[in-house]
């Protein structure tokens, strides 16, 4: 075991992080929390509203409801949700309502839905144009969060939320009420279905034309077959580990399946904790203070650890800039360097995250890091102690009542989880690019090392229509790499390019050396083929990507961190960035509405919010 003698009792790497992250955001979280402690010294609003406005906020309450809010004893909690029942993920939260209700009855206090927030399937938007609003729902939900907080008329908030946008979104409006405890409710993965590898088989073969789409679409939907999260570990199940080791979640709470015992008596449990640490309480715990950078670094080390979504290295930008904290992607390679890879699910392997779950899951992630010293055990939690809590995995006994035991000592399976003795990768599978192209991030923990550097001439593609249609008419041979560009949150909203993947997938397969640059998204199913994404500057702001021609050689190198085109440097100094009329993707599904989005939004690597300065 690493010895530890810095002051956060971390490792040496960890600490030397985290303090520049507190340095860095001294000014801005210094602000932040006088901000805080403002709203917080009002004491619980509902009690200083008019009479007018009390009467509003409980007209509809049950009588019981109506007499705690009139009387003003009990604490009332915000239930703020993403439910529909299109997304399997959040269809389970239909019922959740009503068992908070009940559970915080029970505990002496009123619970509300304070209002509902938009959630999009990224999984039905992938390849259409719908996906050009997806990264900016993040900060739609956001909005409609603070929206519902508005009424200030809640001492605490619990949040319904799972998938790959709405969590992050959730947790920057929560931020903007940093004075109320905020606590997250998930709703569990959805049970395993087809085998990833099988899925992945027979998307290929369709690429191919080997397959129908009658087939195709037979695997598919034998691989999303029920109520809760898609298992694959993208970003939702990301999203879910990181409430997890934030402390934002019960101990052991991320993956237990819909619609069980288990999951409902957690989903009372966490109504009732989130009452005990509202400011009438002794334990009060508002999310503005317990989000520090400490927090934040454990957020980066569980997402390099498990091998988990790339959008994080927007997402948790974005949602630290919230709480006034500065994070860059600086912190991740940094970090990935002594984190690391205790995981393998897919894309990253073939196991999925019920597999993850039923090895040891986070109590044995989270076991294992905080022996190494990767992970700050002294932060605040929900559950009113340190992370060491987190160790703890929920269970029922014979009469159902919930309990804690400690979580797995060993990985049931060292397939899919491993400890800190023999990780499958020494470090993280994260890696920053710099170069003359900008910078960019690569997840290397599923691509082979042979294929960590990649040398080869560049075909320019403008979307991800033109690679496939050049494609399916054979035109790509040998080696390249598939440079696709105006695809950066100013040009279109930065979709996430998944249907990239198969056909880059099947050349690679047939022997070539390929691999993929990009100023979009690929998220939780980067895979196999080296990818260098969310390069910034970005095309449209007439980043290096803009400069490259058919043909330039380009090096994506992992191993040295570097992407770089191979261009005299007196050719590239003379290039002019090549420009493309966007108007089309400005236009149709909405998209005209968010173009306030496209002119404010910020760059990849900070966030690519419209929240960018933070609220401080």
């Amino acid at each position: 075991m690493t010895t530890r003698t810095n002051p956060y009792g971390v490792q040496a790497r960890v600490a030397e992080v985290t303090d520049r992250i507190a340095r860095r955001s001294h000014d801005t979280r210094s602000r932040y929390l006088d901000g805080l402690a403002a709203a917080a010294a009002a004491g619980p609003r509902r009690q200083q509203l008019g009479c007018a406005n009390q009467a509003h906020g409980f007209a509809a309450c049950q009588p019981g409801d109506k007499a705690m809010l009139r009387g003003g004893e009990g604490a009332n909690l915000a239930i703020v949700t993403a439910y529909n029942d299109m997304l399997s993920a959040h269809q389970p939260y239909e019922r959740y309502p009503e068992l908070i209700r009940d559970a915080a009855r029970a505990a002496g206090g009123v619970a509300q839905v304070a209002g509902g927030v938009p959630a999009m399937c990224d999984g039905i938007t992938q390849g259409q144009t719908g996906m050009e609003l997806s990264l900016f729902s993040r900060d739609v939900i956001a909005l409609a969060t603070a929206v519902a907080l508005s009424h200030q008329t809640f001492d605490a908030a619990v949040f319904l939320g799972i998938c790959d946008k709405i969590v992050p979104g959730l947790v920057i409006g929560a931020l903007s009420f940093g004075h109320l405890p905020a606590v997250f409710i998930p709703a569990g993965p959805m049970t395993s279905g087809l085998p990833n590898g099988e899925k992945a088989r027979i998307r290929e073969l369709y690429a191919q034309g080997k397959v129908s789409r009658a087939e195709l679409l037979e695997a598919e939907a034998r691989s999303y077959h029920g109520p809760g999260t898609c298992t694959f570990y993208g970003t939702a199940n990301t999203n879910q580990m990181t409430m997890e080791i934030m402390g934002l979640h019960l101990p052991g709470a991320s993956f237990i399946n819909p619609n069980t015992p288990l999951r409902d008596a957690l989903t009372a449990a966490t109504a009732r904790r989130a009452l005990a640490i509202t400011a009438l309480g002794n334990e009060y715990t508002p999310v503005g203070r317990m989000l520090d950078e400490r927090a934040f670094s454990n957020a980066l080390v569980g997402l390099l650890a498990t091998g988990g979504s790339t959008n994080h290295t927007l997402h948790l930008v974005a949602m630290a800039a919230a709480g006034g904290i500065k994070l860059t992607w600086d912190d991740f390679s940094d970090l990935a360097e002594v984190t690391p890879l205790l995981a393998r699910v897919y894309p990253n392997g073939q196991a999925d995250v019920n597999h993850f779950h039923a090895a040891g899951g986070m109590p044995f992630v989270i076991r294992e890091l905080l022996g190494e010293g990767l992970l700050h055990e002294d932060v605040a939690t929900v559950w009113g102690s340190g992370l060491g809590a987190y160790v703890q995995e929920p269970v029922l006994d014979d009469q159902g009542k919930l309990g804690w035991r400690d979580g797995a000592q060993v990985s049931g399976d060292t397939a899919v989880l491993r400890g800190t003795g023999a990780p499958f990768a020494p470090t993280g599978g994260l890696r920053l690019l710099e170069g003359d192209l900008g910078r960019a991030i690569i997840k290397t923990s599923a691509v082979a090392a042979e294929r960590h550097v990649i040398e080869a001439p560049a075909r320019i593609f403008n979307d991800q229509e033109a690679l496939h249609d050049a494609f399916k008419a054979g035109e790509l041979q040998g080696d390249f790499v598939a440079v696709v560009r105006f695809q950066g949150p100013k040009a279109n909203g930065m979709p996430e390019l998944h249907r990239l993947m198969p056909p880059l997938g099947v050349l690679q397969d047939l022997g070539a050396r390929v691999a993929l640059v990009t100023d979009g998204r690929l998220s939780g199913a980067s895979g196999k083929v080296p990818a260098a994404i969310h390069v910034t500057p970005e095309a449209a702001e007439g980043g290096a990507i803009a400069r490259i021609r058919e043909g330039d050689v380009i090096r994506v190198d992992a191993v040295a961190g570097t992407l770089t085109v191979l261009v005299p440097a007196a050719e590239w100094a003379a290039r002019v960035p090549e420009m493309i009329d966007l108007g089309p993707s400005h236009r149709g599904v909405g998209r005209e509405l968010f173009a306030p989005f496209r002119a404010a939004v910020s760059t990849a690597d900070t966030g690519g919010t419209i929240f960018a300065g933070g609220f401080a």
